[in-house]
């Protein structure tokens, strides 16, 4: 007699990026306020806040892939909102070190969160100029845009994470550890745009042909960032 099937469990499909876009664009929606104030030494107290919150994104995104199996899934994207809670006031508080949280809005608060996991959705976003660093404001439909292609991104990280729902010590474990990575990573990024002395500004840009141009009579030539 042949022996039974093994039963292999189903995998779900991973959250959907339509979802994970609408999440984007609600949660970018506020700025959280800093009491964090400029020291004598704001690399240092920038790099004390990151530390800090890496360790608070990792204990969290640890505790919620917990869950085995199936009610795993259904914390993938919480876990995703938990984290960007965690890193946008980290964002927040480097900013106020150094002094430039009157120049964060959703703008700067995006490409800090999200340029290191999907740098082409900001194509239609940031131009370098010089020493510049150009956002173009968001409207409505830009907003969709980026949001859009962040959530594609994101959607195949969470394939991953979704997965490792399945070995709930050691899933858990992972998670953690790139939760951990990834809000260092999120700090860098703060960090270099507020703390390399360049002028960050958001005013408005031309789109042509998908290419951003600078305002007629702005000087110098845009590049990618």
């Amino acid at each position: 007699m042949a022996d039974p099937p093994t039963q292999v469990p189903a995998v779900p499909a991973p959250v959907e990026h339509g979802r994970i876009a609408a999440a984007i664009l609600d949660f970018a929606s506020q700025i959280p306020g800093s009491h964090v104030h400029r020291g004598l030494h704001p690399e240092a107290q920038a790099r004390q806040l990151a530390a800090q919150a890496s360790r608070k994104a990792a204990l969290t995104a640890g505790s919620l892939a917990l869950p085995p199996g199936p009610l795993g899934w259904l914390t993938v994207l919480p876990e995703l909102v938990a984290i960007w809670r965690i890193q946008a006031q980290m964002v927040s508080d480097i900013a106020a070190a150094y002094g430039q949280h009157a120049s964060l809005g959703r703008e700067q608060m995006l490409w800090c969160l999200f340029r290191h996991t999907a740098a082409q959705a900001f194509r239609d976003l940031v131009v370098r100029m010089g020493d510049r660093l150009l956002f173009r404001q968001l409207s409505a439909s830009l907003a969709e845009r980026v949001a859009r292609r962040i959530g594609i991104s994101l959607t195949q990280r969470s394939v991953g994470a979704g997965i490792s729902r399945w070995l709930p010590v050691i899933g858990a474990a992972g998670v953690g550890a790139y939760a951990w990575y990834d809000t260092r990573s999120v700090a860098h990024t703060a960090i270099e745009l507020f703390g390399s002395g360049s002028l960050v500004q958001t005013e408005p840009l031309e789109v042509t042909d998908g290419a951003i141009e600078a305002t007629p009579g702005r000087p110098g030539n845009p590049s990618p960032p």
